[in-house]
Order: C-alpha cells, then sequence, then structure tokens
C-alpha cells in the first residue's frame, strides 16, 4: 500500500508523491515565542513529530524545517510591560520551550529559522513583491495587494466577498483594499526595528514564513503544516505571496493538525482552563501524553480529561511491562531467536506490516497502536515466568520484541527504562479543576522548581528511598530526608493516602 496523506489544499486523501523520489522537504510553522507553550502548541509538535519518524521509519531522506517567530507584536508588548528588550524575551522562551519539548522527546529539526536572522531574505522577498505590483507601500508600511492574486481563498474555501463582510478584517483607512494584509510593519519610537527601503520597521507575520521556507528548502515544499488555526489567515496569506510571485504551488501537501478540548470544553484562559505544557508535565509523565496524543488521529479534536489520560497511562503502562519483561530476559542473558511458525502468534509476527499499513493511511497513529496491542497480547503468551531457566521461550520472546521495538520508536514512545519508569510512579491528574496530580500515594504540586531546589523526578525518588527507610523501621534515616527536603523549599505532608508534596511559598 503506498503512502496517501490527506491534503488541506483539496481536502482529499491523495497518493503521497514528493516533488525528489525519496526525498522530502518539510516546513512546519513553529511558535511566537512571547509566553510559555500550552497543550495545543504540545498536541501540534507531537503530530509533526511522529510524521517525520515515520517517513523515515519508511525510507524518506526528510529535511525538517521547523521556524521561530521572534519579533512580534506580543513579544514586544510582553517585552515593554517588563522592562526588557524584545530579544530577551524571546531568547527566554526559546529556552523555555527547548526544556519543555526536549523531555517530550522530540527529534530537533535540521533547520529551525529565526526571523530576525531572516531579514534581508525578508526585505528582499518584499521588494520584490513590491516591484511585480504585488504589493504597495503607504507612510513606511508594505502591503499585499490581496485582489492581485486570483487564486486568494483556495486552501481555507474563503472567497473574498465574504471575507469582506467578515468581522476578521482588520479596517485600516490606508489600505487599497480591507483585504490587504501588511508585510512590512513602520517601527514606532522605542520598537526593534531594521533598516528597508521603506524606512525603518520589521517584518509582518506572514511573510517570514514564505521568505525561511523558500531560502532552506526552495520554492516549493513537499509538505507545509500547521495547526487547524493557522489555514487562514496565515496560510492563506502565505500562499498569495510566495505564488504571487514564483507562479509555482508553495507546497504539495499541506498537513493541519486537530485541537485539543478540556473536558469537552475548548480550551481558553477565560475559561479558567487553559494550561501550558509546564504545568501539564509537572502533573503527567511526557511518556503518558505523548501516548494520549498517539491514541487519536492527528487530524482528529483530542479531549484532556482526567479520564482520557488514566486511560492513556493505563495502556502506556501495558507496553512498559513488557519492555520489562524484554529486559529481564536480557538481563538473564537471553539472546532473541525467531517467533514461533505458528497462528497463535500471527498478530505479532504481521505487526510490522500492519502498522506500516494503519501508518500509510494518512499517518493513522491510533490504528498503529491497535495493531500494537494485537501484537502484545500474543508477546505476552511467550514471556517465561523465570528467563534464566526457559531459556527458548526466553530468546522467542526477545525476537517478538525486537519487531515491535522500532515502532514504538516511531511513535516515540517507551524511551526510558522500564525500571526508571516504574520508579517515578504512575503520575495523572485526578481533577483538572484543581490542577492536583497523583503519583503512586504522592500527589504532585504543579510549578517547577526555583534557585536551588531539587526538581521533581529528584524529590520523587527521595521520597521513595524514605518510604524505603520507614518499612525498614529505620526512622532516623527517613526523618532526615524529610528535613533535607525541608531545608530545601520543599514541604512533606503523610496522611493515609500516602505522601503528599509541594514547594513552600
Amino acid at each position: 500500500m503506498a503512502l496517501t496523506v490527506f491534503n488541506t489544499m483539496g481536502n482529499r486523501k491523495e497518493p503521497f508523491v514528493p516533488g525528489t523520489p525519496g526525498k522530502v522537504k518539510m516546513y512546519v510553522c513553529g511558535v511566537t515565542v512571547y509566553d510559555l507553550c500550552h497543550i495545543g502548541h504540545a498536541r501540534a509538535n507531537v503530530a509533526f513529530d511522529i510524521i517525520v519518524r515515520y517517513l523515515r521509519h519508511r525510507g524518506y531522506d526528510v529535511t525538517f524545517a521547523r521556524n521561530f517567530t521572534d519579533i512580534d507584536d506580543k513579544i514586544i508588548r510582553r517585552a515593554n510591560r517588563e522592562g526588557v528588550k524584545a530579544e530577551e524575551i524571546a531568547k527566554r522562551y526559546i529556552e523555555a520551550f527547548y526544556g519543555d519539548f526536549d523531555r517530550m522527546g522530540l527529534l530537533r529539526p535540521d533547520v529551525e529559522p529565526r526571523a530576525t536572522e531572516h531579514i534581508p531574505e525578508i526585505v528582499d522577498l518584499v521588494n520584490r513583491l513590491v516591484a511585480a505590483g504585488k504589493a504597495y507601500a503607504v507612510d513606511g508600511d508594505v502591503y499585499y495587494s490581496v485582489r492581485g492574486f486570483a487564486g486568494y481563498g483556495k486552501l481555507s474555501g474563503k472567497n473574498t466577498e465574504d471575507l469582506l463582510a467578515g468581522a476578521r478584517v482588520d479596517v485600516d483607512e490606508r489600505k487599497k483594499d480591507p483585504l490587504d494584509f501588511a508585510l512590512w510593519k513602520s517601527s514606532k519610537p522605542g520598537e526593534p526595528a531594521w533598516d528597508s527601503p521603506w524606512g525603518a520597521g520589521r517584518p509582518g507575520w506572514h511573510i517570514e514564513c514564505s521568505a525561511m521556507a523558500m531560502k532552506h528548502l526552495g520554492k516549493t515544499l513537499d509538505i507545509h503544516g500547521g495547526g487547524k488555526d493557522l489555514v487562514f489567515p496565515h496560510h492563506e496569506n502565505e500562499i498569495a505571496q510566495s505564488e504571487g510571485l514564483t507562479g509555482e504551488p508553495l507546497a504539495r501537501y499541506w498537513i493541519h493538525n486537530g485541537f485539543v478540548n478540556i473536558d469537552n470544553e475548548k480550551m481558553s484562559k477565560s475559561l479558567g482552563n487553559f494550561f501550558t505544557l509546564r504545568e501539564v508535565l509537572a502533573q503527567v509523565k511526557p511518556d503518558v501524553l505523548r501516548f494520549f496524543f498517539a491514541s487519536s488521529h492527528y487530524r482528529s479534536p483530542i479531549d484532556y480529561s482526567d479520564r482520557s489520560l488514566a486511560e492513556a497511562k493505563a495502556g502506556l503502562d501495558r507496553l512498559y511491562r513488557v519492555k520489562e519483561k524484554a529486559e529481564g530476559c536480557e538481563a538473564a542473558g537471553a539472546r532473541a531467536s525467531s517467533v514461533p511458525d505458528v497462528p497463535e502468534f500471527s498478530a505479532l509476527r504481521d505487526a510490522p506490516a500492519r502498522f506500516v499499513e494503519a501508518m500509510d493511511d494518512d499517518f493513522n497513529t491510533a490504528a498503529a497502536l491497535g495493531h500494537l496491542f494485537d501484537a502484545v497480547r500474543a508477546l505476552n503468551r511467550l514471556a517465561p515466568s523465570d528467563p534464566a531457566s526457559e531459556r527458548e521461550k526466553a530468546a522467542q520472546f526477545l525476537a517478538g520484541y525486537a519487531a515491535l521495538d522500532p515502532l514504538f520508536g516511531v511513535l516515540g514512545l517507551l524511551r526510558s527504562p522500564a525500571k526508571e519508569y516504574f520508579q517515578l510512579g504512575n503520575i495523572h491528574i485526578r481533577n483538572i479543576s484543581e490542577n492536583v496530580a497523583v503519583q503512586s500515594g504522592v500527589s504532585v504540586a504543579p510549578g517547577p522548581p526555583a534557585g536551588d531546589r531539587p526538581g521533581e523526578a529528584e524529590i520523587l525518588r527521595r521520597i521513595e528511598d524514605r518510604k524505603a527507610a520507614r518499612a525498614r523501621k529505620d526512622f532516623a534515616e527517613a526523618d532526615r530526608i524529610r528535613k533535607e527536603l525541608d531545608a530545601q523549599g520543599v514541604l512533606l505532608e503523610d496522611s493515609k493516602a500516602g505522601t503528599t508534596w509541594k514547594y513552600k511559598a
């Protein structure tokens, strides 16, 4: 079966045929770095991380680019509010992005362009659009003339007459047409600015992606991706300005991921159900969150709730138990042989082919996981109760696990040794509205450590040490651990339900 991809351009599945056989040029719109990333960003980044992993698994040579928007009105407003430079805000939240998403196991892109590092390319692109009559300058600003691009709206399905009456159209009397959008913005006093033929200013949001994508990947991408919220106006405007100049398609395939809802409601700060990824990772293990995202098709909306997280944790635990058994067989000195060629184990033998079949159907991770669980059920029938004495079964078990291990890797799962995963306990959100986590009877207060305070993993390890000390009635050692944590700003509280902890104010 050939790989098929749902193309937002046309709203249909199409066979995937890159411009150059065996090679894929892929550009995904990154974040605007004015704040911490939220779980919607996490869903998008994990979805495209899996797509990149799978394309490479299928043998494609992928060049993956993901940008940072590091100059923007929101960045400038935050910088002014805090009394710092805009580049300081951008630097802070780029570092935070890496800190959060490295924990999620994201692959680093091959290219990570930043808008401020591509000002010459942006100015050149705007200049060419002006020279071609596709854009015009007004008082130091430059606008793209939407009416001059006949295909405007072909990605989103919107038409210009409806847009004129819509509330999303900015009103600016200096524009020739209300639909026209900014390519270059003249600077206000105190704002970051760069020289240009139209005076000091900075790029508009849309033009930066066209300039960076074309510089690093050429005029036509194989895949352009992002969240559904970017279809209009961002990606529609990218198409207009890029294709209006080159006359060639900006991308062969447009891929967009679905939204994250919170308890069946749209995530919103006004509703009080808005979560940053950092808040979530203080409560939910990164592998559990990845599994949760992979359990739904990337285009579908996904509901973030207590129940869905508990189900994700239970499913991932099952997979880690299999890895635990494989590690036990290896520790006993077993070496992989082969899976018995009998019908009982057909789901295990066929798992790689079934996994590819599911993923070839528009990267259907939910179906792929279903095949993996079928294989795991069959694999568990080979699990030896004592690997040291049941050498043949241990060797067969390892053979089965070896067939599944690269498939887990495509989804970015089972990245830790099983012992480490289970030592950290089973973290999941008990009550999202209260933002409280549970971890093997240990409640975890949200929020990152400050100063020299230990992080979550270290705290949990020392709580386990204290628990072991109390079990062997070494109360002096247990008390020492409590006092040591207290001195480092971590308060422990014991109850019948277990031990809770929180950072002291």
